[in-house]
């Protein structure tokens, strides 16, 4: 966000909620903030971090776009066929036609 554009952001919040309204609204948001630092520092120290770096590996395996989805689900000829630039073989199972 440019200053431009958080300056009118503040305005328009100033000018709808109020000084005194908008302090509390500030107050209250640093204290959840403040409380979810403390809960997440608290979590912290009573997971081993063993589990830690184990659920980090796991999450590194889960694919974040389609194409890395498809390639986990390929089989292991459709993965030559594809490394060799190769026309990826017809799926093994079959269609179903309606008559």
């Amino acid at each position: 966000m440019h200053l431009l554009e958080f300056l009118v952001l503040a305005g328009i919040v100033l000018a709808l909620f109020g000084p005194k309204a908008l302090q509390s609204i500030a107050r209250n948001a640093g204290k959840t903030t403040g409380e979810a630092k403390n809960a997440k520092d608290k979590f912290m120290s009573h997971v081993p971090a063993e589990d830690i770096s184990k659920l980090h590996q796991k999450l590194n395996s889960v694919p974040t776009n389609p194409a890395q989805a498809f390639k986990m689900l390929m089989t292991p000829e459709e993965k030559k066929a594809a490394a060799m630039g190769e026309k990826t073989p017809p799926s093994t199972t079959e269609t179903r036609t309606t008559e």
